[in-house]
């Protein structure tokens, strides 16, 4: 793919766009849980028991592909590797997400558990879901060099079969009873905090990402400063 690099400025900087824009990439993932969540028919609240447990196992997904990054030896992205003699593509940085072991792909983790959770409400919206979420998420990050096609292979594989515990009724019924009880309880505050939680998703977790970091970066000074 590297080959077609900075032939074009816009493709280049159209793949990049896409790339980093929250609304293309976990934006409409998101819209797509909204729809299935309002979606009418019988089916209905085994519906949102698979859209509340494939939040929460994205989330866990998400934890396990940061731990396997840190626990397996490091592996450097392919814009930052010299041995690879990676070209640009126009806008991209060299220094982009140096230091950050690029296997595997919590992007690919993310959106393949969100999107096999979806394909359990509807086939159809399933598969739109894992085309779009490879298309316009995935394939775009391996051509900027922020991944190995393979650091994408081991996400996905990783984020399918970790969400494939939604098909488990016990495990469905665990993650899934005390948010549904709230739902019936308190609708306004289990909307606003569901809001919250699918923008958080949309955004791949980014501004908690940010947070915890910059604590972390204060707590370490402070205590340094301690006597």
């Amino acid at each position: 793919m590297n080959q077609f690099a900075q032939r074009s400025y816009t493709a280049d900087s159209l793949t990049y766009l896409i790339s980093g824009n929250i609304l293309l990439k976990g934006g409409s993932v998101t819209a797509v849980l909204w729809w299935a969540w309002f979606r009418e028919g019988e089916t209905k609240i085994r519906d949102r028991e698979f859209i509340l447990c494939g939040i929460s196992i994205a989330v866990v997904a998400l934890f396990v592909a940061r731990a396997l990054a840190f626990l397996l030896p490091f592996r450097e992205r392919p814009l930052n590797n010299p041995a690879l003699h990676f070209r640009l593509p126009f806008g991209v940085h060299e220094k982009e997400l140096i230091g950050w072991s690029s296997f595997p792909s919590d992007h690919a983790v993310l959106y393949f558990a969100l999107a096999t959770c979806i394909y359990f409400i509807s086939r159809r919206a399933g598969i739109m879901t894992f085309c779009y979420s490879f298309l316009v998420v995935l394939l775009p990050r391996v051509y900027l060099g922020f991944h190995y096609p393979t650091d994408v292979a081991a996400g996905g594989f990783l984020g399918v079969s970790l969400a494939c515990l939604a098909q488990v009724q016990s495990v469905r019924t665990l993650l899934t009873s005390s948010p549904m009880r709230w739902l019936d309880r308190s609708p306004a505050s289990f909307y606003a905090c569901f809001f919250l939680v699918t923008f958080l998703t949309a955004t791949n977790f980014g501004p908690l990402r940010e947070i915890c970091v910059s604590s972390w970066y204060i707590a370490s000074g402070v205590i340094h400063h301690l006597p």
